[in-house]
C-alpha cells in the first residue's frame, strides 16, 4: 500500500483506517464487542470481509486474538485504545453535522456522571484551544540509526 511509505501520518492512518468497516468495528470494540459474531451481527457485514478486517486489524496491532474457551476474541492493544479520541471525534463531528435538530440518535455518555462528553478539542502545550489556522506541518528529519562503536 502506497501510504505506508509516505511522510504524512494522516494518509498512513487513513490507507490502514480509511474503511468503513474498519472503523464501525473499532467503535463495536469500543462498546466492548469482542467475538466474531457478535461483530457479524452488529454490523450486517458479510462474514468474509469481516474476517479479513479483522486480519488486518490484528495484523497492523490495534486488536489482538485471546483464547476464549474453544473460540478467540478480540481485544483492543494499547496501539487501538489510542484510537479512542479519533472515534469519539467522529462521532461527535457525526452528531454535530449530519442530524437534524431533534432527529433522535445515540450519544457517548460518561459512565459515572450520566453526561455526554465534553467536546473533544485540539490544545496547545498550555491548555487554549486550537483552531487550523493557529497550527502548521513541520517535516521532521529522518532519524539516523546509532553507529555502533568498534571496541
Amino acid at each position: 500500500m502506497a501510504s505506508e511509505y509516505t511522510p504524512c501520518p494522516v494518509a498512513r492512518g487513513a490507507g490502514l483506517l480509511g474503511d468503513r468497516w474498519a472503523l464501525l468495528i473499532l467503535r463495536d470494540a469500543f462498546d466492548g464487542e469482542r467475538r466474531f459474531n457478535g461483530f457479524q451481527k452488529n454490523l450486517g457485514i458479510a462474514r468474509n470481509m469481516l474476517a479479513d478486517r479483522l486480519r488486518k486489524l490484528v495484523q497492523a496491532g490495534i486488536l489482538e486474538t485471546v483464547p476464549a474457551g474453544p473460540h478467540h476474541e478480540y481485544q483492543l492493544t494499547d496501539m487501538g485504545r489510542d484510537l479512542f479520541p479519533l472515534i469519539v471525534s467522529l462521532r461527535q463531528w457525526g452528531e454535530r453535522h449530519l442530524y437534524a435538530p431533534g432527529e433522535a440518535h445515540s450519544v457517548l455518555v460518561d459512565k459515572r456522571h450520566g453526561k455526554p462528553l465534553a467536546d473533544m478539542q485540539p490544545r496547545c502545550q498550555a491548555g487554549g484551544v486550537l483552531r487550523p489556522e493557529d497550527t502548521e506541518v513541520c517535516k521532521l528529519p529522518p532519524s539516523k540509526p546509532a553507529r555502533r562503536s568498534r571496541a
